[in-house]
């Protein structure tokens, strides 16, 4: 086990990823999702949160971006995560302990930008949500989900403004990344990159993937454990 785990930090070999993972880093992470993540539980207030210590990666991102299929993806899960074609319908934070004991919990938070529900409603998920990302001493890490169709919009520049302010740290992770070709797909994590670039944040490696065809995944899932380590 330690062998394999100090094989996350900078093997010889890599998997030929964007982010240059080796090959034992990605097989341990990889066996990690897959076998040790669960739901442990929802909370619609920071004081019903957990208070062991475990570090906490958080998912973000517009309501439609794809949230729920892509942490079903990075644990080989498909009901893992509660998937709607209804945009807005994840009103709480879901959490999910990955391994045992739990190495890390990844946090479904509810998505920004568009809600079918009444205006007080969206007031508190919104309230919630900058509540846990400005507060909680355990976050290590918000990985923001970007449409790679969409682009980075305005209302995700609000976010990132406020992660900024916060001295939050933020990662990008381009979904959906089957619905375009690759040259598309390569110019838009150049442009992502370009428009982080400056913001001071901003994690600088931008990932791509796509739930549907597995692609990617390797490499975000290395990006949680490493960021939780860290």
């Amino acid at each position: 086990m330690a062998a394999e785990q100090d094989g996350q930090s900078g093997g010889d070999s890599t998997s030929g990823g964007p982010a240059g993972v080796s090959a034992g880093a990605a097989r341990y992470a990889r066996d990690l999702f897959k076998s040790g993540a669960h739901f442990s539980m929802s909370v619609g207030h920071l004081d019903q949160l957990p208070e062991d210590g475990v570090p906490e990666i958080a998912f973000a991102g517009r309501s439609n971006v794809g949230k729920s299929s892509l942490l079903n993806a990075l644990c080989a899960q498909h009901g893992l995560a509660r998937t709607s074609n209804t945009p807005g319908r994840t009103q709480l934070l879901n959490l999910f302990p990955v391994g045992k004991p739990p190495e890390l919990r990844l946090v479904d938070m509810p998505g920004y930008g568009f809600a079918k529900a009444p205006k007080k409603v969206v007031d508190q998920w919104k309230r919630l949500v900058f509540d846990y990302l400005r507060g909680r001493p355990t976050l290590r890490r918000v990985m923001l989900l970007i449409d790679v169709r969409r682009g980075i919009k305005d209302v995700d520049l609000d976010v990132m403004a406020m992660l900024d302010e916060a001295a939050v740290t933020y990662q990008i992770v381009l979904t959906k990344g089957d619905k375009v070709k690759q040259t598309g797909a390569a110019w838009n994590v150049a442009e992502a990159g370009r428009q982080i670039a400056r913001r001071p944040a901003a994690f600088p490696l931008v990932l791509a993937t796509s739930a549907e065809k597995n692609e990617g995944l390797d490499e975000l899932r290395v990006a949680m454990l490493d960021a939780a380590r860290a």
